[in-house]
């Protein structure tokens, strides 16, 4: 059976929790593979709206497994109370129904502080602007062979060890910018008081999926944030602290990447950033407004307002390259209904030289200026079609010259957050 993995092809917020939710239905298991509850998914089921951050978008789904991998990094405090309010919506948790990766690394109250210290202290032009929820520290601890685990928690005097090799790298920093040392005992009594809640989730996930995918079962990989914000392939240092491109899915669980049949990209119609960083197709004026109202442009996660712009076709043929995109799913087309003009990205101009991509160099990334095409908008309505039929003939050709340009095939297409306002043109589970 065909396994999927989906990924954000810009800067985030395209619209991933309607489509993860969408194909979670003829999943079996939905396994969240990277990132922290930095990155929010809304979904919107029978009018009602959920709004995830830590658990994957399944949860929602009855008679699925929700799975948290250990690309993820984790925030347990963060993560029971998502699990009480969502269990406050009438969606059942439990342990058969959602799984923490033993080895999934747990942020803890000192990377929060270390992250908005750091913001804190940065001089202008240097602000990265994190959600100070600190999933950047939390993953440098894991890279430095100091993070606590999930499984860390089953033995105190393991527990106790990892919190001393934390602390000798903490505390210094801390001192450093002024913050009072951490209080060991403490913070030790508080990672044994949620080691209860968290611990009975803990399974070996990597073999748990590896039996699944034997089984015939059909994995969904779910993916947060955009591939412009990846650590290694996005606009630097202006990006998260994780790999978000697909190749992430199989370290990011455990799982070998031949057991990858397809990835689907989310592709937002117009482009949208939250935070710093370069944005070459940004839009500071009543067009880029009117897309920020039109789409709701505002975080889950933080409620920031969202830099808007028109759609950059030379970005997202870069990211489709990057992971290996099938196809896409074209989000939020019904927010451009309503222009006379639209305008794509096909390329940009740098010092009088044209490029067919984004530079790597974050000076050049900086000088760059969109190259645009030109497109008659429509003013017909697109808002919850489900056929091409319902489409207007512009926007058909909207779609089409947008596959064109980033030379990868529209697999689906949403017209509304409802998640049955969607065109089906290729199932990505389609053996």
């Amino acid at each position: 059976m065909a396994n999927v993995v989906v990924v954000g092809a810009q800067w985030g917020d395209e619209g991933k929790g309607k489509i993860v939710d969408w194909l979670s239905e003829r999943a079996d298991v939905i396994a969240r593979f990277q990132g922290g509850h930095n990155a929010g998914h809304t979904l919107v089921i029978d009018s009602k709206v959920y709004k995830l951050h830590a658990l994957p978008s399944g949860v929602v789904r009855g008679g699925k497994l929700s799975v948290i991998g250990n690309g993820v990094v984790l925030d347990p405090w963060h993560l029971i109370k998502e699990i009480e309010t969502v269990r406050a919506q009438g969606v059942e948790i439990t342990p058969e129904t959602l799984m923490i990766a033993e080895n999934t690394p747990l942020i803890l109250p000192f990377h929060g502080e270390l992250d908005r210290a750091r913001e804190e202290a940065a001089s202008k032009g240097t602000k990265i602007g994190t959600t100070g929820r600190g999933i950047g520290p939390c993953y440098e601890d894991k890279v430095g062979r100091r993070a606590i685990r999930v499984a860390d928690l089953a033995d105190r005097a393991t527990l106790e060890a990892r919190v001393d090799r934390a602390l000798q790298h903490h505390d210094p920093l801390r001192k450093g910018l002024g913050i009072e040392s951490i209080d060991r005992e403490a913070l030790i009594e508080q990672l044994a008081e949620v080691a209860k809640d968290i611990l009975p989730y803990a399974a070996p996930v990597w073999k748990v999926l590896n039996e699944k995918r034997k089984a015939g079962k059909r994995i969904l990989f779910e993916g947060a944030q955009g591939s412009l914000l990846d650590i290694d392939f996005g606009t630097y240092p202006f990006v998260t602290s994780s790999n978000v491109i697909a190749g992430q899915a199989s370290t990011g669980v455990g799982i070998g990447p031949g057991s990858i049949d397809y990835v689907l990209g989310i592709v937002k119609a117009y482009t949208t950033r939250v935070g710093e960083g370069p944005f070459p197709t940004e839009l500071e004026d009543e067009d880029g407004q009117r897309l920020g109202e039109r789409g709701h442009e505002f975080g889950t996660t933080t409620g920031r307002k969202r830099r808007c712009g028109w759609f950059d076709a030379a970005l997202v043929r870069q990211t489709c390259a990057i992971s290996g995109i099938n196809g896409i799913s074209l989000t939020k087309l019904d927010v451009l209904d309503g222009f006379e003009t639209l305008k794509i990205c096909v390329g940009y101009n740098l010092d009088g030289e044209q490029l067919d991509y984004l530079p790597t160099a974050a000076d050049e990334q900086a000088r760059c200026t969109p190259i645009y095409e030109e497109m008659p908008g429509w003013s017909e309505s697109t808002e919850g079609a489900r056929s091409w039929a319902d489409l207007p003939a512009n926007a058909i050709k909207y779609v089409k010259r947008v596959e064109e340009l980033i030379e990868c095939p529209v697999a689906l297409l949403s017209t509304s957050p409802e998640r049955d306002d969607t065109i089906l043109v290729t199932d990505p589970f389609a053996d």
